[in-house]
């Protein structure tokens, strides 16, 4: 089966996780569906992402804020920032775990979080539902683990596709995390890595310029955005 002759289904209205005070609705894959890694490779340059084994893409009223982005490796350009930020952290060192979630990941997460996202739900969760939260039975993910010595600094979870690697979630040290711009770095590593594999894009998830926690993305030029079914070339920060 194609990803065209999927059954989807909208989802009640939910408080958005990007936007305060704003109210969301996603569309969601019928979860009953046998999902394979080469569907959800179609499904991803169509704009949609995963939670755990769950598909969506964002489908609210009145509002097209969200917008799914991919990185033409072989086009990227790193900034004078990325160049510094990539120099910065040559100390670290990266373990590719093909392997799946381990419980020296979840003080890691937590810390994380608490920092960053205290209050918002993701602070309660069990080393099991995070685990659900960032693998899928059904896609190859690999976790990059950046090691400062014996210390674990940063975990990106990646989904690695036929025509890319789509970063799931990336959770760091946060009191590294702003001085190193370990965020920055393993998006970075990740865009080096997909070349020296061959593959064609890395896809940063949704860009958001009205949030500030998603608007980063729009700083690794040239990046692609996707537009009324069309990808088009988002503008450089101004």
């Amino acid at each position: 089966m194609t990803a065209d002759a999927l059954e989807l289904y909208i989802t009640a209205a939910h408080e958005c996780p990007y936007l305060p005070e704003r109210r969301a609705t996603n569309l969601l894959v019928d979860p009953a569906f046998n999902m394979s890694a080469p569907v959800y490779s179609q499904l991803l340059d169509k704009g949609f992402r995963r939670s755990g084994g769950d598909v969506y893409r964002p489908c609210c009223q009145r509002c097209q804020l969200c917008v799914s982005t991919r990185i033409a490796v072989n086009a990227f350009k790193a900034s004078r920032s990325q160049k510094r930020t990539w120099k910065q952290n040559q100390d670290l060192t990266v373990r590719v775990n093909e392997n799946g979630y381990r419980r020296d990941y979840t003080a890691l997460y937590l810390s994380y979080v608490k920092a960053r996202h205290a209050g918002g739900g993701m602070d309660d969760d069990t080393p099991s539902s995070f685990a659900r939260f960032i693998l899928a039975p059904w896609c190859k993910t690999v976790l990059l683990e950046f090691w400062l010595g014996e210390r674990l600094m940063a975990v990106a979870a990646t989904d690695w596709l036929k025509q890319g690697l789509s970063s799931v979630y990336t959770f760091y040290d946060p009191s590294e995390g702003s001085a190193r711009g370990l965020g920055t770095f393993a998006l970075l590593w990740q865009i080096e890595w997909a070349r020296s594999l061959g593959l064609a894009y890395v896809y940063p998830g949704y860009w958001i310029a009205e949030s500030p926690k998603m608007r980063y993305k729009i700083n690794f030029q040239p990046i692609e955005g996707l537009v009324d079914g069309q990808w088009v070339s988002l503008p450089k920060p101004t």
